[in-house]
């Protein structure tokens, strides 16, 4: 299957699409229920991917109860994931050979990512992968966080590129939906989240990984 339009630049989302940072930060939730003699279920922690930090707070309020002391949590959770992290952030499959196809054929590409920069300059900037994207569009830089398509907007903006002419890679359903709206093809890579029939019908493709990604560009 080849896309729909050639690709003149593409933006990426970060965390589970670029590093294996959902896993980490489930962890932390884990260990910072934990510490209150609490529970994070899995279930409770998937419906937080995606999301920005509002609106997961939202979810560990109604979980957790009304009384819930939120800033406690997001001190916990930013406590145990940098301690954790300190082991390293694991690349997804992909990254680095996508990201060498693309100064091969000449691609601008951006981040456009619900996490902070001081996350996203964590997380890349371990593997030196921050000079190899033109723009960063973090929660710092938007009004409106995913699925409103802003983020992915200032994205094509930041490069000079049609939003049409833009290929869109996320992992997230909140993310697929941001970039759908924005008008960019739009490539699912799942990684705690599979795709479902809405997600099929947003995306010109589901990809197993980035390297499937990279084979599409052909």
């Amino acid at each position: 299957m080849s896309l729909p339009r050639p690709v003149r630049a593409v933006v990426f989302d970060m965390d589970g699409l670029l590093v294996d940072t959902e896993s980490v930060v489930f962890e932390a939730m884990k260990a910072t229920a934990r510490r209150s003699s609490l529970d994070m279920p899995f279930e409770v922690f998937i419906k937080m991917v995606g999301l920005p930090h509002v609106h997961s707070d939202q979810i560990a309020r109604d979980h957790f109860g009304e009384d819930f002391d939120l800033d406690a949590w997001r001190a916990g959770v930013r406590e145990h994931f940098y301690e954790f992290a300190q082991a390293g952030i694991v690349l997804k499959a992909g990254v680095v050979e996508l990201l060498d196809e693309l100064d091969a054929r000449g691609l601008p590409r951006a981040v456009a990512t619900s996490s902070n920069r001081e996350s996203v300059e964590h997380s890349l900037g371990q593997h030196g992968l921050l000079p190899r994207f033109h723009a960063l569009v973090t929660r710092e830089a938007v009004t409106n966080f995913k699925p409103h398509p802003e983020p992915f907007l200032k994205a094509a903006a930041a490069l000079g590129v049609d939003p049409a002419d833009c290929l869109a890679l996320e992992d997230s359903h909140n993310g697929v939906r941001a970039a759908s709206a924005a008008g960019m093809m739009t490539i699912m890579v799942p990684d705690l989240l599979d795709p479902t029939e809405e997600m099929q019908s947003l995306c010109v493709r589901v990809a197993r990984d980035l390297h499937e990604v990279r084979g599409l560009l052909d």
